[in-house]
């Protein structure tokens, strides 16, 4: 299996890279191109970015064993949860998640649970070894290359939501996740005033973190 998805891989680069080539040909038909690109790789995903608030001072103050093992622990109680919520995962870069959801609302709730996974961790644990996370959630067309990478512009702008934007135990999403998720009760939405670039709009989710308690932070 591995190597079959590494075969499909790289001929999916093989086959972008040639089409970019084509493109910046003097004459070419960027239009054309561009719609074969879409065609050949273009799909509808939830994108997930992660990132671990604090994380760069945690690594200053208490050296690269400390940075090791937060990275490890986080990666042992957060993928077991997007793989319980069918989500797909990408790239794992340092302190950070890529993951890919067909399901808006699976997304979302992955999202907090997910959350509430790192608050029952954190439980009298000191400070310095504390999992506080931060999740930014986009949806809509993407480039998706092999399984590898995917681009767009709703793919930067949930980067820009988790990595950036958030403070820990929050959840931003893009106006396309609002528009696209499911009537419940279990969360609502708060405006943001701050919009990334690639999307209409931007919100806090407000969750139930504890079964007594709304997190809008």
């Amino acid at each position: 299996m591995g190597q079959k998805r590494s075969i499909a891989t790289s001929a999916s680069e093989e086959r972008l890279e040639k089409l970019l080539e084509e493109r910046i040909k003097p004459g070419a038909n960027q239009e054309i191109i561009d719609q074969r690109i879409w065609d050949l790789f273009g799909e509808t995903w939830c994108v997930m970015f992660t990132d671990l608030s604090g994380f760069s001072r945690g690594v200053a103050k208490f050296g690269i064993i400390h940075f090791l093992q937060t990275i490890f622990e986080s990666h042992r109680i957060l993928i077991p949860v997007v793989d319980e919520y069918d989500g797909i995962l990408l790239k794992d870069e340092g302190d950070s998640l890529m993951v890919l959801f067909r399901n808006t609302n699976k997304a979302l709730q992955c999202a907090i649970h997910m959350q509430k996974a790192c608050k029952k961790y954190n439980i009298d644990r000191p400070p310095e070894e504390q999992i506080l996370l931060c999740v930014g959630l986009g949806y809509g067309k993407v480039l998706k290359i092999g399984d590898t990478d995917v681009f767009g512009a709703e793919v930067n702008a949930a980067s820009k939501l988790g990595e950036d934007t958030a403070d820990a135990w929050e959840i931003l999403v893009t106006q396309a996740v609002k528009d696209h998720a499911e009537d419940t009760t279990d969360f609502d939405f708060e405006l943001l005033k701050e919009v990334p670039p690639g999307s209409e709009g931007a919100y806090k989710l407000v969750y139930h973190l504890s079964d007594a308690q709304w997190v809008v932070l």
